[in-house]
């Protein structure tokens, strides 16, 4: 456990007081013993902050302050950032049990990479599992291609890429994942562990239910320029189901066919 590297989460919070607890004790309840972990409060109203408080002596530090957005939030608590590692978690979204350790075998394994990711569960209110969505090793043109092959819900990334390509882009309020996410497989090698570290829950406050319209019009932005044509697309999901299938991952791939098929292939999940 001593040569485990510090782990950095933040947390962006505003008005999620209906989850942010559990938000919260998925990332304490690791059992992690190097974690930094930071909460941002945009000033809600809603009681998150009381939540906060109550764990406020296992917080490396938290605010609550109005600010100009999420990726703001965010920006502010990585600017605070000490760990090798870095992460955000939204306060509607949870870890999965052992992530951290994943995380930590995981770098050992790959020393050269500058992104680890894992697999990701949709899940309701209740914290019912809705449905895994299994990654492979994400790359730039993987992203340009297909979109989010990833999720902030279950990456982490080296602190030290920030010094070098800067924090999230806060003139974007919904696709700033993709474009960060872009310009950090841009930089840095990534790799892949075929296990479910994270979870985003999908209920009817969530920004992709309400601001559907603002993603698409951030998204075609970040993409000017540089789209792909149809056939390189077609060959970059080629190249994902080579590698799922190479990960065993048999059953879950003809579960994506039998949804195309049946006309729910549009989505990432």
């Amino acid at each position: 456990m001593s040569d485990f590297p510090l782990i950095t989460v933040v947390t962006p919070s505003f008005n999620q007081a209906a989850y942010l607890e559990r938000t919260i004790r998925s990332v304490l309840d690791q059992g992690y013993p190097k974690l930094e972990y930071i909460i941002v409060d945009g000033g809600s109203t809603d009681g998150s902050v009381d939540i906060i408080k109550l764990y406020a002596d296992r917080l490396a530090w938290w605010v609550s302050e109005p600010d100009r957005g999420q990726s703001h939030a965010i920006n502010k608590g990585l600017q605070r950032a000490t760990g090798e590692w870095v992460a955000w978690q939204n306060s509607d979204d949870i870890y999965y049990p052992g992530a951290f350790h994943d995380l930590a075998v995981a770098s050992a394994k790959h020393p050269q990479a500058g992104l680890i990711i894992g697999n990701m569960m949709l899940i309701d209110e209740h914290d019912r599992p809705l449905r895994d969505i299994c990654y492979v090793k994400p790359s730039y043109k993987a992203l340009l291609a297909e979109g989010m092959v990833l999720a902030n819900q279950s990456a982490f990334w080296r602190r030290q890429v920030h010094e070098d390509i800067g924090y999230l882009a806060e003139n974007l309020h919904c696709s700033f994942d993709y474009e960060w996410f872009l310009r950090l497989t841009d930089h840095v090698e990534a790799a892949h562990v075929d296990r479910i570290w994270g979870a985003l829950r999908l209920h009817g406050e969530t920004k992709t239910s309400l601001l559907a319209h603002r993603f698409q019009e951030e998204h075609e932005r970040i993409l000017t320029g540089r789209k792909f044509p149809s056939w390189q697309k077609m060959l970059y999901k080629l190249r994902r189901l080579a590698l799922m299938l190479g990960q065993g991952q048999l059953a879950y791939a003809l579960r994506g066919l039998s949804r195309r098929a049946h006309g729910q292939g549009g989505k990432m999940y």
